[in-house]
């Protein structure tokens, strides 16, 4: 008997190596490589269409004799989900969809395949029963007569139901759980991960069928197995947010048929996930009474506006180490727009603690969020409210000058849309601006933190 083939599969990477090594050449991570059994012989592929054998070898063509015919797309019974894809799932596409465990992956695949009413889909568990399937699908009330489930976990089968029920959508949950014979080492491995990720790839684009693959994420936040997987597959979807928040937000991290710049909001319900058609409205919050530290920004999400409400605290430290925290908000920008307010602007925060939180759980990397943020800070600060209908556009400099941002009409927009009278921005950000599209709205132009500062608080 011959001797079982062993390969070193970095599991961060999926580099492989003859031998253990302590440290991955490739990124340099620790401890990551395991020993693993591949197959000796190359086997056949698991997929074929019935024509294979007449199929024809592809020959170059010239690039200007090629159609560019748009892609045709399957439009979703979900709007925020065709707005990330870039406006429906294209067939024979690959989309991964990942997030942390209990976060609602399962419960959006099974959402939007229940929706599609008269196409069929085969809904492939590796993680849960037909019964805690049944129970999640009743508890959405959502009905399609022609959708298949199948707890199975072997490749192999896998494509044997699919032949039986020539499916129109086929969902993989996860495929972390999945495996073949052809490969001899453990489901959830890099070989495997990659030699079943392979197989969906070819049965996707020979067939035409489009294919939702669910994927697991590490501690780190990024997708579980070889980063071969994201090359691989079309597109890449990561759903994210806090599950002791109500919302969900749904990023696009790969799109070859779409822009990666989308973003969809759902809130969590005991019913299902619902669409955020207007995620302004909700990530700002409607309160009586005034309170200080709190500043709406208008950012943009991809090229989406949201206006989203900044929450800061400033008090006296207890010890003697003064805390800085911030929820939703990078901390080394907010360490950097302290130091601005100090050493520019002369306001001593040196030795106060200064806790900062973006309302709704929702993470912004936008940089006209700066002005806003400071606006909470030194509303807190000096104790003084903001008033309510008044939001901020602009970035913050390390000499204090207020920056321009992109966009800025549409923000305009979303703000005058919403009912705010007052907008602060740049005054390099008016240069170009048509003043004379927004009638129910003032625009406040400044350069330097200092006229923010007297415009608010006199």
């Amino acid at each position: 008997m011959a001797k079982a083939k062993t390969v070193f599969y970095c599991q961060n990477c999926g580099a492989q190596s003859p031998k253990w090594v302590g440290r991955c050449a490739s990124c340099g991570q620790w401890n990551t490589y395991v020993e693993e059994v591949v197959q000796k012989e190359t086997s056949a592929n698991l997929w074929k269409k019935p024509d294979d054998r007449k199929r024809k070898t592809p020959k170059p063509q010239l690039l200007q004799d090629i159609s560019a015919g748009g892609e045709k797309r399957v439009v979703l019974p979900d709007a925020e989900l065709n707005r990330v894809l870039g406006g429906g799932l294209v067939p024979g596409s690959l989309v991964l969809l990942g997030g942390e465990p209990g976060i609602g992956k399962s419960t959006l695949v099974l959402q939007v395949a229940l929706g599609m009413k008269g196409v069929p889909v085969l809904y492939v568990s590796g993680e849960e029963s037909e019964q805690q399937i049944k129970m999640r699908a009743d508890r959405l009330k959502l009905r399609n007569d022609r959708f298949y489930v199948l707890t199975e976990t072997q490749l192999e089968n896998i494509f044997q139901q699919v032949a039986e029920t020539d499916p129109g959508l086929l969902v993989i949950d996860s495929v972390q759980t999945i495996f073949t014979d052809k490969i001899e080492s453990s489901p959830g491995s890099v070989s495997q991960i990659r030699e079943c990720t392979a197989e969906l790839l070819r049965f996707s684009k020979q067939s035409g069928v489009p294919v939702f693959l669910i994927g697991h994420i590490t501690k780190d936040g990024t997708i579980a197995g070889p980063k071969i997987l994201e090359h691989m597959v079309d597109t890449v979807l990561q759903f994210e947010g806090d599950r002791h928040h109500l919302y969900r937000i749904l990023r696009s991290v790969k799109n070859r048929f779409g822009s990666t710049a989308e973003l969809g909001i759902y809130e969590m319900q005991s019913s299902g996930l619902r669409e955020v058609s207007n995620p302004s409205e909700v990530l700002i919050a409607q309160r009586e009474e005034l309170l200080s530290g709190v500043a709406i920004a208008a950012t943009m999400e991809g090229v989406r506006p949201l206006l989203i409400e900044t929450q800061a605290l400033v008090s006296s430290a207890v010890y003697g180490t003064p805390q800085r925290s911030s929820t939703g908000f990078d901390l080394r920008r907010l360490s950097m727009l302290l130091a601005v307010l100090e050493k520019r602007c002369g306001f001593r925060l040196g030795a106060k603690d200064v806790f900062l939180n973006l309302a709704g759980g929702i993470r912004v990397e936008d940089p006209a969020i700066d002005l806003a943020v400071i606006c909470a800070i030194l509303s807190s600060n000096e104790d003084i409210a903001i008033t309510p209908k008044i939001c901020f556009a602009a970035e913050v400099g390390l000499s204090g000058e207020i920056r321009p941002v992109a966009r800025v009409e549409q923000r305009i927009g979303e703000a005058e849309k919403l009912g705010f009278e007052q907008i602060i921005i740049s005054k390099y950000n008016k240069k170009g601006l048509d003043l004379s599209r927004f009638k129910g709205i003032r625009i406040h132009a400044v350069s330097k933190v200092e006229e923010v500062f007297s415009l608010l608080f006199g």
